[in-house]
């Protein structure tokens, strides 16, 4: 998939490593974990932390994921987005910000202080 990559957008820089090991030099304002990245990470807490490194102050990591039995909950990515020493901004339910009250998917937004 790389290599597919590559050939369309020989232009990018494309990393590959995990996220709880990336080490760019760059920090971003934004970054955004979308389709379920958390539940699938074999270290959660280390992808949130490598995602954190890469906030500069006041970014923000966007993630959203299905709240499904076995799998992180919000209270769970809180805990590591805390650990990793980023702040609760919102909690939404879908991706157009609906509110969120417990159901099947989560959309967390945290600031790094």
């Amino acid at each position: 998939m790389i290599a597919a990559a590559r050939a369309k957008a020989p232009a990018l820089r494309w990393v590959t490593t995990g996220l709880e090991t990336l080490d760019l030099p760059e920090r971003f304002g934004l970054v955004v974990l979308a389709g379920n990245v958390i539940p699938y990470a074999e270290d959660r807490a280390g992808v949130v932390a490598g995602c954190a490194r890469h906030l500069r102050p006041g970014g923000l990591l966007l993630a959203g994921f299905a709240a499904q039995p076995g799998w992180p909950t919000p209270d769970d990515h809180d805990a590591w987005c805390a650990s990793a020493g980023l702040d609760p901004v919102a909690r939404w339910s879908t991706w157009d910000r609906a509110p969120w009250s417990g159901g099947d998917y989560v959309v967390a937004l945290h600031r790094r202080a």
